[in-house]
């Protein structure tokens, strides 16, 4: 019997949207009454489990709180209610350059983003030639950040996620940046992960990469789970529902 790598039971993450705390007398006079802010639900009942060398995407339409489960499977948000079993090792790309500092070279960022998450200075410096070359940016290592292309970012940010040597690669849209030879290196190295018995979810909108890559799919609909299974009958019946305006 498999492991679960994640255990998710019964999780639901809200918001309250932004309030204006100084009105202005006008406002105030015409509405008369305090404004209630309503909470956004952004996830509701969710529960799902993932296994151990499982390749699992998660696909929905935009706003259907994709990435806030990301983020909670991450640990960077916390949940209102519900519970998060994360047993691995974890990297995430929530998203391109995030904790990255624009205005400093890429040697330094690749420097803090090791450190950050939890790597001796040591061990930095024993990775960082590897990590410079998966990323093929030998020639603007020394650069300002603020000089890089999207795709130049997607080099670096995956490159120093993988060189982690995480349990669990957590994804957001990572692959959707960057030239086609590179994403052909990223799947590659995903599925050595995987074949180390690694553990990936994976938040895309391309249906045809969570096809072609993950074992099972979930599709999140308004915060809530709609379906769970292979990736090919959660696409499919993503895509008919989409097709008949549901």
């Amino acid at each position: 019997m498999s492991e679960q790598a994640i255990i998710v039971k019964d999780v639901g993450v809200r918001f309250r949207p932004y309030v204006d705390r100084s009105p202005t007398l006008r406002r105030s006079i015409a509405r008369r009454q305090p404004r209630v802010a309503e909470e956004v639900v952004a996830l509701q009942d969710v529960s799902f489990e993932i296994e151990q060398g499982e390749a699992y995407g998660i696909i929905g339409h935009n706003g259907a709180g994709k990435s806030t489960l990301l983020r909670v499977l991450a640990r960077t948000m916390r949940p209102n209610i519900g519970s998060v079993e994360v047993r691995g090792r974890t990297s995430t790309l929530l998203q391109l350059g995030v904790g990255f500092n624009n205005e400093l070279s890429g040697r330094r960022n690749i420097y803090l983003g090791g450190l950050a998450h939890g790597l001796r200075l040591a061990q930095v410096e024993d990775r960082f030639d590897d990590i410079v070359a998966y990323a093929e940016l030998e020639e603007a290592i020394h650069r300002p950040l603020k000089t890089y292309s999207s795709g130049m970012f997607a080099r670096l940010a995956f490159s120093v996620s993988m060189h982690l040597d995480p349990n669990i690669l957590l994804l957001d849209e990572v692959l959707a940046v960057g030239d086609e030879s590179f994403r052909e290196k990223s799947l590659q190295s995903m599925r050595e992960l995987l074949a180390r018995s690694g553990t990936i979810v994976f938040v895309s909108h391309s249906l045809n990469t969570v096809a072609e890559f993950c074992d099972r799919a979930l599709w999140l609909n308004h915060g809530q789970v709609q379906m769970v299974g292979s990736a090919s009958d959660v696409i499919n019946a993503y895509k008919a529902a989409a097709q008949s305006g549901e």
